[in-house]
């Protein structure tokens, strides 16, 4: 079975089994691992933004315009940033780490 790597905002490294097809956040959340993702990957939010590790980066697919669009919402955004409910397991991507922001911005919450 495939396997990723999380990074938590304290450093360590967690790495888990990523089977197939699955996405990042939902492999996140199956290992109880921080990563929000309030809008359960209906891409209306970017609490599961990740930094995904830059010897991974072209090896995902593009994002999509509204992937872009709620990434311009993320904390803490970098040249390699990605929403990990877009990211879906292949076996290429066998061994992907991604690290956690140290925060979130959560725009669903009710003020």
């Amino acid at each position: 079975m495939p396997k990723m790597t999380f990074i938590i905002p304290t450093g360590e490294r967690k790495e888990v089994d990523a089977p197939l097809g699955l996405s990042v956040l939902e492999i996140a959340h199956r290992n109880h691992i921080d990563l929000e993702g309030a809008c359960e990957g209906s891409l209306a939010c970017s609490t599961c933004h990740v930094i995904v590790d830059s010897e991974w980066y072209d090896l995902l697919s593009d994002p999509i315009e509204d992937e872009e669009d709620m990434l311009d919402l993320a904390f803490g955004l970098t040249k390699t940033s990605r929403l990990g409910c877009q990211i879906i397991i292949t076996n290429e991507l066998d061994g992907l780490v991604v690290r956690l922001p140290s925060a979130t911005r959560n725009m669903m919450v009710d003020k």
